[in-house]
């Protein structure tokens, strides 16, 4: 019998749907089985002070939780390093673009970004606002994770490469070439970073970014080998594979 794990997808900031996910999860007769955090914990959302908070104070207090890096953290592990690549043009580094939600993730530490600050004045702020402990726990982060019935990955994996030999890019970065191939991978992939109406399984992948960096809710999966099931206040919803051919909804 397969070991159960449970998944929760890209959390964007959003504190309320982390706590609601993992109650849900608290209430399902696997609690107490190790869960993985596929990444993007900040950026678009209200709080992503208090979603690092609890991630970082579960696993301090001994919670089997593993928690991956997502390409929207590398944000802020590359603005907040110490030799940051800022835009030579002094055009707004991409971390503050609109759509991609920086400001809201300093705007939970209490930092606010003018229209008229310079990368250099953000950063400085930045700096000042966030806890060191904050970026190094974020920089210490795994970019991929493996049991003997999963692969997990922020974005997923190059399809026909080694897993030793993966470009930690595409780790964090990739879509069309990983969710446009049918092909088996060995392993269930897990992985979030393109966000749908819902988790779904597609037969050789579990995609778990159900959009709450799009303010849909953040429900959590449970897989059991190749099952994988949604869970909520409602118990457990079976995901059925989908068929190849159904390109399904994407909201990024």
């Amino acid at each position: 019998m397969s070991d159960p794990v449970f998944v929760v997808g890209d959390i964007h900031g959003q504190i309320d749907q982390l706590d609601m996910a993992l109650e849900s999860i608290a209430q399902d007769a696997c609690a107490g089985a190790p869960i993985v955090f596929v990444g993007d914990y900040i950026d678009r959302g209200p709080d992503s002070q208090a979603v690092l908070k609890t991630l970082m104070q579960g696993q301090a207090s001994g919670k089997d939780w593993t928690c991956l890096l997502g390409n929207h953290d590398d944000y802020m592990v590359r603005f907040l390093g110490p030799t940051p690549d800022l835009p030579k043009d002094n055009s707004r580094t991409r971390w503050f673009l609109p759509k991609i939600g920086g400001v809201e993730t300093l705007a939970s530490y209490g930092a606010r970004v003018n229209p008229s600050d310079s990368n250099v004045d953000i950063r400085e702020k930045a700096m000042r606002a966030i806890p060191q402990e904050h970026v190094d726990w974020l920089a210490s982060l795994p970019r991929l994770y493996e049991t003997a019935e999963h692969i997990f990955a922020h974005a997923g994996i190059r399809p026909g490469v080694p897993l030793d030999q993966q470009d930690p890019e595409d780790l964090i970065w990739i879509r069309g070439d990983f969710l446009d191939d049918p092909r088996d991978h060995g392993r269930l992939v897990v992985h979030g970073h393109t966000a749908i109406e819902m988790p779904e399984h597609r037969g050789n992948r579990v995609n778990v970014d159900g959009g709450a960096g799009f303010g849909r809710p953040l429900y959590p999966v449970l897989l059991l080998g190749n099952e994988a099931f949604l869970l909520g206040p409602f118990g457990r919803t079976r995901l059925d594979p989908l068929p190849q051919s159904d390109p399904g909804v994407i909201l990024t």
